[in-house]
């Protein structure tokens, strides 16, 4: 369900832009799935439906995508109860008006080299998919509608809206 007959990627902004971090979650080569926590580099999603991250070259999430492409990321915001799980497709990109327009002080800690550092990774996710869950009721309402589905043996109402967001056919 969409607010005000918003397009997908008005929706997934919308949900996204105030929860700064991510778990990025790629198949190691070993075929487990490996999660760690990622800075959004985004201040929008633009018509590309892509999601910006900086990584380290060297790392395990880098060589993971170019393995496997398919990824997930998790976010979540327990204090406004949103929480979104996005599918996409990554790829390391080689293009520094990119990075520089992207470029933050936040970055400038894990790569001190600045945009020109040799470690510093540039990865696109193409959104394909995202699930979301926008819980609108009050703690105290969730609480009550709780402990009445345990009384009652009825599922609770409603707290919010749950929805799918296509951006592109699987």
């Amino acid at each position: 369900m969409n607010h005000n007959n918003e397009q997908p990627r008005e929706t997934l902004w919308r949900l996204l832009k105030d929860i700064r971090f991510g778990m990025f979650t790629t198949r190691h080569q070993n075929g487990h799935l490996h999660s760690r926590p990622m800075t959004t580099q985004n201040r929008s999603i633009e018509s590309d439906d892509s999601l910006w991250f900086f990584m380290s070259r060297k790392g395990d999430p880098v060589a993971d995508v170019m393995a496997d492409s398919r990824v997930n990321i998790v976010y979540a915001d327990p204090g406004s109860d949103v929480y979104v799980s996005v599918s996409g497709e990554a790829m390391v990109v080689e293009d520094m008006a990119k990075k520089t327009a992207l470029w933050n002080t936040f970055a400038a800690a894990w790569f001190p080299g600045g945009v020109d550092d040799p470690d510093l990774a540039l990865v696109q996710i193409k959104v394909i998919h995202a699930h979301y869950w926008d819980v609108k009721e009050s703690k105290i309402v969730q609480l009550y509608q709780m402990a009445k589905a345990a009384f009652t043996g009825e599922p609770p109402k409603s707290l919010g809206e749950t929805g799918e967001i296509r951006m592109r056919a699987d």
